[in-house]
């Protein structure tokens, strides 16, 4: 099995959509169960369909060329 190591460009990590949505999960899961319930509730969006949305998102980030973030130095 290939030793794992990173990606060329690692230093814009901070630029890669899939990297901040998956920020955005971490910062997410980090709330209290009380104010992800409110904040759902707010917004309207059944908690059930969370995960599925931020799979989608990361998979969409992930997929999608960002001009900021090439390999390019």
């Amino acid at each position: 099995m290939p030793r794992p190591r990173l990606v060329s460009n690692w230093r814009r990590a901070p630029r890669m959509l899939s990297v901040q949505v998956a920020g955005a999960a971490v910062a997410w899961g980090l709330l209290p169960p009380d104010q992800q319930t409110a904040i759902l509730a707010w917004v309207g969006f059944p908690a059930e369909r969370v995960p599925a949305v931020l799979g989608a998102l990361f998979l969409l980030g992930r997929l999608t060329a960002q001009a900021k973030v090439g390999d390019q130095p």
